[in-house]
């Protein structure tokens, strides 16, 4: 007769019914004496090995055996609610949740999360890619479905990450726009008497980003250094115009400015001072460089409309306000910047990001390599 079974071991065996292959594991025992059973299940016997393997080792390192009931879908719904809601800016952990509410739920919400595999994943890929979305945003889509199972693995709830191991589809790199020098100064001289001219400018002048520039107060400039301290952004949120931290460590960072550019504020700063006199009691002091009529925070869905017009004033087309960003790095790396100087002035996360998609414009460096070397092995 069979002795009776310890924790930690257990039997992997195909069901007659259905032909589904089980592990069954024995991780407890009832105060009565009865055996607490946890069981995987796979449609292959490799598989329900492999599970059931996995099921071993958490019991024998004492962590408790995984919930087979979560689902995907509750596994987004815990994360938003226990994690992004109060670790993230409201604005990310609302564009997480929609793209798990109308690209992954939709899809594998009903999945179990511990019979999710990476072909499940692929597939997912695979249904948005027919669908035409884009490959940035199908990339979007695996990213935040990694993230979402990233926690799930600290939770104890899955023991691989099934969407870090599927592969992203391929992303092909579209270099953007950039102003030309005489595009430029063309857009420059439109902008003259404009309300937003100083703005646009600096814009242009820095590579700053839309909210940075609108999250600058005048405690952020040293005139005599004359430098700008990078350290907050203005966003429109659902609870209307807020500030929030920049966009990465290195987003929080020191920018000179050029002389012109300082006179520039010189004379907005007078402007405002002589706009405040004139509102009297109806200005709202912000602190803000750039403000409304009224003292108040300009809002960044305002600056679209405005751009588009100086632009087509201008001779220049359609263009986005992000193009100036662009267009600021191109000009200071075909003016012989340095391309990690380049990096700090933007704020990139690394100067490799600013090498992937500013780095064609480095031929001439690379050309001028080879000519050193030419003069090196064979002058």
């Amino acid at each position: 007769m069979a002795g009776k079974r310890g924790n930690g071991e257990g039997t992997v065996y195909q069901r007659a019914s259905d032909g589904r292959w089980l592990g069954v594991l024995v991780v407890g025992w009832t105060p009565t004496g009865r055996p607490v059973r946890k069981t995987v299940s796979a449609r292959t016997r490799a598989e329900a090995v492999r599970r059931f393997r996995e099921l071993q080792r958490r019991v024998d390192d004492g962590l408790p055996a995984p919930d087979t009931s979560i689902s995907v879908a509750h596994l987004f719904e815990r994360w938003y609610e226990d994690v992004l809601s109060h670790q993230v800016a409201p604005s990310a952990a609302k564009n997480y949740r929609s793209v798990a509410v109308h690209h992954i739920v939709p899809v594998l919400g009903r999945k179990k999360l511990l019979d999710l595999t990476t072909a499940d994943v692929d597939r997912l890929i695979a249904k948005k890619l027919s669908e035409g979305k884009s490959v940035s945003t199908v990339r979007r889509i695996r990213s935040v479905f990694a993230q979402a199972l990233d926690q799930a693995m600290r939770w104890g709830w899955v023991n691989r990450n099934a969407a870090t191991l599927a592969r992203a589809p391929k992303m092909t790199r579209r270099e953007g726009r950039t102003l030309t020098q005489d595009q430029a100064r063309a857009f420059l001289a439109t902008l003259q008497g404009h309300r937003l001219e100083v703005l646009f400018t600096l814009m242009l002048a820095t590579g700053l980003r839309r909210g940075e520039a609108l999250g600058l107060m005048w405690k952020d400039y040293d005139s005599d250094r004359q430098v700008l301290l990078v350290r907050r952004q203005l966003q429109r949120e659902q609870d209307g115009l807020v500030t929030r931290e920049p966009k990465t460590s290195r987003s929080r960072r020191v920018v000179n400015v050029p002389p012109q550019m300082s006179d520039l504020l010189a004379r907005h700063r007078r402007d405002q001072d002589s706009a405040r006199k004139v509102a009297g009691k109806g200005w709202q002091e912000s602190g803000f460089i750039f403000t409304n009529g009224f003292g108040g925070p300009l809002d960044p869905r305002n600056l679209l409309r405005e751009f588009k017009k100086v632009c087509e004033t201008a001779g220049l087309g359609d263009w986005h306000v992000h193009e100036l960003r662009h267009s600021a790095a191109s000009l200071m790396l075909a003016q012989g910047v340095k391309l990690q100087v380049v990096s700090e002035v933007l704020g990139h996360s690394s100067i490799r990001m600013t090498a992937d998609v500013y780095g064609h414009i480095l031929d001439p460096d690379r050309e001028s390599a080879a000519v050193a070397m030419a003069d090196v092995l064979w002058g």
